[in-house]
Parts: C-alpha cells; sequence; structure tokens
C-alpha cells in the first residue's frame, strides 16, 4: 500500500464511517442484515485486514481469509467456534491473489470441503507465483531491479528474498469457481454482483449487493490509503496505473454514491464517489510531480520523493520501485516522457 497521497482533512471530512469500533480479533460486528465483519490480525503498519462473512442457508459464505499464519489460523478457530457456531463455511470467496486475501483459502476450502470461488487470472497468476517457492532469483529480476538502478546490496537483498511469495498461503484447491465481471450470484436470501478492476492486481472482484447497499471492495477502493499499483519483472513494459484508473472511474459509473463500502483495511465507510475522485487525482497529481522532476535525467528510484513522504527502507524497496514504474510507464505511454538505457543497464527517464 502507497501513503504517497495520503487525504487531506477536507476529504476526510466527505467520508462518513458509520461504526464506532470494530470488532476484535476472532469476533465479529454485524454490516447489514446477513452480513458480518471481522478482522484477522497481519502485523507490521497496516495491523489487520478485514475478511466479511455473508450467511448462505445454513452456513456462511467467506470473503477473503488472511495470510498464512498461526495467529490467523487461531482467530478463523474462534470465529467458527464463537461466531458461526459450528455452522459451516459453504464457499471461499478471493477478491484477489495477494496473500493477506488468500493466504487461508485453500486451508478453509479443505477444512470445511467448500469451493474457491475466485477470478481466473487471480487463482492462475496466485498458482504461478507460488511455483517460485525455492527456486533462484531470475535473471530477468536482476536485470529490471538493476535498470530501476538498485545497488547491489538491494540486489543481494532481492536475490535472498526471492521465492518467498509461497510461504504466506496454504496451497489453493487444484479446482476452482471462475468469478467474471458482472456475475450474479445468490448467497443465501441477496444477489451478489461481481465488479471487477484492474491495476493493484490482475482481475480484482469486488462483490457488490443492490437489496443491501453493500459493496465489498477488498483492495479496489480503501479509504485512507492507496493500494499499490506496480510494475513487476514478470511484464516490464506493462501500464497499470492505466488500468486502475479507468477501474476506478467505471466502478463509479456502476455502483451508487450511497452505498456502504466494506474495504480490506480501514473501516466500511458511505463516500464511494468522493473516494474514487480523491484517488483518481491523487494519482494524475503523483504524474505530474514524477514529469516534473525528469528535466533531468533520472533513474526510476531518483523519484521516489516525488510519491512517498516516507523515507523507503529495504523491506519496502520492490514495491515503491513497482510504484515509481508504474507511474513512468504511464507518462511514457501519455507520451509526455522518454527512457534510455545505458551501457551498465540502467535505465534513465527524461522529458520527451
Amino acid at each position: 500500500m502507497s501513503d504517497g497521497f495520503d487525504d487531506a482533512e477536507t476529504h476526510r471530512a466527505r467520508l462518513t464511517y458509520p461504526f464506532a469500533e470494530g470488532p476484535a480479533i476472532g469476533a465479529a460486528v454485524d454490516v447489514a442484515p446477513g452480513v458480518k465483519w471481522m478482522r484477522l490480525p497481519l502485523g507490521g503498519s497496516l495491523a489487520f485486514i478485514n475478511v466479511w462473512a455473508i450467511r448462505d442457508g445454513d452456513g456462511w459464505a467467506v470473503v477473503d481469509t488472511g495470510m498464512r499464519t498461526h495467529d490467523t489460523a487461531a482467530a478463523w478457530r474462534q470465529i467458527f467456534a464463537e461466531v458461526f457456531h459450528g455452522q459451516p463455511v459453504t464457499r471461499v470467496f478471493v477478491t484477489h491473489m495477494h496473500p493477506d486475501h488468500v493466504g487461508l483459502a485453500g486451508w478453509i476450502a479443505r477444512k470445511h470441503a467448500c469451493r474457491l470461488w475466485m477470478t481466473r487470472l487471480e487463482y492462475m497468476t496466485c498458482r504461478v507465483l507460488a511455483a517460485d517457492t525455492g527456486r533462484e532469483a531470475p535473471e530477468d529480476g536482476l536485470r529490471f531491479y538493476r535498470g530501476a538502478g538498485w545497488d547491489q546490496a538491494a540486489l543481494d537483498h532481492y536475490h535472498s528474498r526471492f521465492g518467498g511469495f509461497g510461504k504466506m498461503l496454504y496451497p489453493l484447491p487444484d479446482s476452482f469457481r471462475r468469478l467474471s465481471d458482472g456475475d450474479e450470484i445468490t448467497i443465501g436470501e441477496h444477489v451478489w454482483r461481481v465488479v471487477i478492476g484492474n491495476g493493484h492486481s490482475p482481475e480484482h472482484a469486488c462483490l457488490y449487493c443492490p437489496s443491501l447497499n453493500l459493496m465489498i471492495s477488498g483492495d479496489q477502493v480503501l479509504p485512507r490509503i492507496s493500494s499499490n499499483v506496480s510494475v513487476f519483472p514478470t511484464e516490464p513494459d506493462a501500464d497499470p496505473l492505466r488500468d486502475w484508473l479507468t477501474s476506478l472511474a467505471l466502478i463509479k459509473t456502476k455502483i451508487p454514491d450511497d452505498v456502504l463500502v466494506a474495504p480490506a483495511h480501514n473501516d466500511p465507510f458511505y463516500g464511494l464517489h468522493a473516494r474514487i475522485d480523491h484517488l483518481i487525482d491523487g494519482h494524475e497529481r503523483g504524474l505530474a510531480q514524477v514529469e516534473k522532476r525528469l528535466s533531468e535525467p533520472k533513474r526510476a528510484v531518483d523519484v521516489f520523493g516525488a510519491l512517498f513522504k516516507r523515507v523507503i527502507t529495504s523491506d519496502h524497496y520492490h514495491m515503491a520501485t513497482g510504484e515509481a514504474v508504474a507511474h513512468l510507464n504511464c507518462l511514457m505511454q501519455r507520451g509526455k516522457i522518454a527512457r534510455d538505457t545505458d551501457a551498465e543497464g540502467v535505465q534513465w527517464y527524461r522529458a520527451a
């Protein structure tokens, strides 16, 4: 997640948070008839992730599962006993393939003998990344980060940590039920519509229930932070920021402004359209700030200051680099800047 576009107080005043307190770990708060809000521990700056349960006949469909840790599994066991009261999980929905969302999906699906529901690109991408576990860092990855301006210490850190994705999730089931944009799915007494977003992840699924006026937004729309939008070594010329901005604009046309948004991080809120406008404006400001710094050639690592207010440490260097390259690639696609590669393979960006 990025804090590069922190909300101004005037923007915060346009969002409304209807719940005075969130649930304790392993407990639940009702946010709508038959819909429960739960929190699972994450650690780090985000501390927790929100997950959701939807009454589904004699059991519960869950949306997102947290990361694979002992603390998260313990929280789920408490939820199974004290929130679900032993009633089964009927289906596992996953908004996208990041480990804090999909980490225990395979464990819950196997434990309750139920189906995993995901979009195809999220499922397949997750399987591919998990298959990298234990592999050596590929030359394509080293070339990408060397080109972004990483020094040898940063490259060594990447090399030592490569292949850790699969360790953060329980193995996925070998089959799944595909979610597609516009699907209408009956869960219990209500129909939920699938709304797909792109940019933060390949094919992110939000779930919107018109009759409850509720949208489970995952990471697609968050109230207080901006989701990370990154370019990765597997597709170095991608333009995910264009996908992200386009997705946000489309969601604004598909979902009414008065919906209650149930996000993966922070608290449920009202003010969807204002938040979308602010996210789009924030990234446009970021693009303008990056472009302004390129009166003289710069590497991706040289534009961190245009996007982030904090010092980027080694643990977040890859995310910051991915987001910097996403802004640079977007500016190139718009014809605003150009890129040159020197004899060492380092890429330098300049005003077109």
